[in-house]
């Protein structure tokens, strides 16, 4: 894998993000209809990675609502993991913010969920509180995570920081 390249997501793409969907979550995972339906949200933005032949290796999806996004959903091919995807996923994200003037990011993750947890922390999310029996099959617990204000200096140098050491795969993002 040399180069990724990170695209909005469009109905041509729900059947092979679908399949991720369903390796991640092969119990309770979402529906088609639901990235449909997203896909159709003004509100909503979804963008994926591809690599060079178009095959789709992740995938994230946020709503962006007055001066907050939530991010709903974040998956990486378990093919692809530890190779800084996630990471390209939410600086894509985060650029997203800036340019609608988004000041605060939140997001739901697994408590076992600690290499997830780590990369957020890594964006400076704080965890704010938990969400009891949040997930449907098992009943874990979600911790609520939650940014400063992505305009405060902290957060845009450490941003700049984390843009600029993306060093394991090269990237093109969509403008």
């Amino acid at each position: 894998m040399d180069q990724v390249k990170v695209e909005k997501m469009t109905t041509d793409d729900v059947d092979e993000v679908f399949q991720i969907e369903e390796l991640i979550h092969p119990e309770h995972h979402w529906s088609k209809d639901s990235f449909y339906n997203e896909l159709a949200n003004k509100l909503a933005s979804y963008y994926c990675v591809k690599d060079n032949s178009g095959k789709i290796l992740a995938y994230i999806g946020f709503w962006k609502i007055i001066d907050e996004a939530h991010i709903t959903s974040l998956a990486v091919h378990p093919d692809y993991r530890k190779k800084q995807l996630a990471q390209v996923l939410l600086i894509q994200a985060v650029n997203d913010c800036y340019k609608d003037m988004i000041k605060y990011i939140t997001l739901e993750v697994r408590e076992s969920n600690v290499p997830a947890i780590k990369l957020y922390e890594k964006f400076l999310f704080d965890s704010i509180g938990k969400r009891k029996n949040y997930y449907q099959d098992n009943g874990e617990n979600a911790i609520i995570m939650f940014t400063q204000n992505i305009w405060y200096d902290t957060f845009k140098n450490n941003f700049k920081n984390l843009s600029d050491s993306i060093n394991k795969v090269s990237v093109s993002y969509d403008k």
